[in-house]
């Protein structure tokens, strides 16, 4: 079976949650963003990295924004499932983006990054990653593993949404966060791609916009259905 959360930021307890102990080994947790355990190699990360490595799941996570890419980018580079990754250790993956992974019976494209609603502060603060952005050779190569495809997948997992759906979001809001470029190449592949799913974690918000179309932040679905499992 294959799960997918949002952003868990380094927070140890979320892999505690009464709903993951369901899980069996060869199933695949997938975390839109913002893992948070690659951060700045401390005693406290790297225990908690090691019992993550010792749980019987798959832990994959796309990059969010707030992430070390320095030192996720050192890990060693190889095809698992069809894509390719950083392997973190023996269960846990860093999926790159522009991908497609075959995992179980479900194809799965994956983009992560995005740009930073604080992107000025952190500017000023000089802790912002120009790396958070995805490149042109990213975007260029996800369009072409889509191609190969003929557009088709079973379900997309990217940390920020499409513009419609983050201008949906975010309408209510007194100071809304900018369409980026981002979110326009997400919304030119929701209007050119054929999919059942799409996953999305920046917002924060437990939401299901559509059949389609979920936002993640702590509930924990069946990549699937679609459905939230049950504590």
């Amino acid at each position: 079976m294959i799960y997918v959360t949002g952003d868990t930021h380094g927070i140890y307890d979320r892999f505690s949650d009464p709903r993951l102990k369901g899980l069996k080994t060869g199933d695949t947790l997938i975390i839109c963003g913002d893992f948070g355990f690659i951060w700045n190699n401390g005693k406290q990360e790297a225990a908690a990295l090691r019992k993550l490595s010792r749980k019987k799941y798959n832990i994959c996570f796309i990059d969010g924004t707030h992430e070390n890419f320095e030192m996720i980018e050192k890990y060693p580079t190889e095809k698992w499932n069809g894509g390719k990754v950083h392997r973190i250790s023996k269960n846990i993956f860093h999926l790159m983006r522009g991908q497609v992974f075959s995992i179980e019976d479900q194809t799965i494209f994956t983009m992560g990054g995005g740009e930073s609603p604080d992107i000025e502060i952190r500017f000023e603060q000089k802790n912002w990653q120009s790396r958070e952005i995805p490149d042109r050779d990213e975007l260029v190569e996800g369009v072409d593993n889509l191609s190969r495809l003929n557009g088709k997948v079973d379900i997309i997992i990217t940390h920020e949404p499409p513009s419609t759906i983050k201008d949906f979001l975010l309408l209510k809001e007194e100071h809304p966060a900018a369409i980026t470029g981002i979110n326009s190449y997400f919304e030119q592949l929701s209007k050119t791609c054929e999919y059942s799913r799409w996953f999305f974690g920046s917002l924060h918000i437990d939401k299901f916009i559509s059949s389609t179309h979920i936002s993640l932040f702590q509930n924990i679905v069946d990549a699937k259905t679609g459905e939230p499992v049950r504590k």
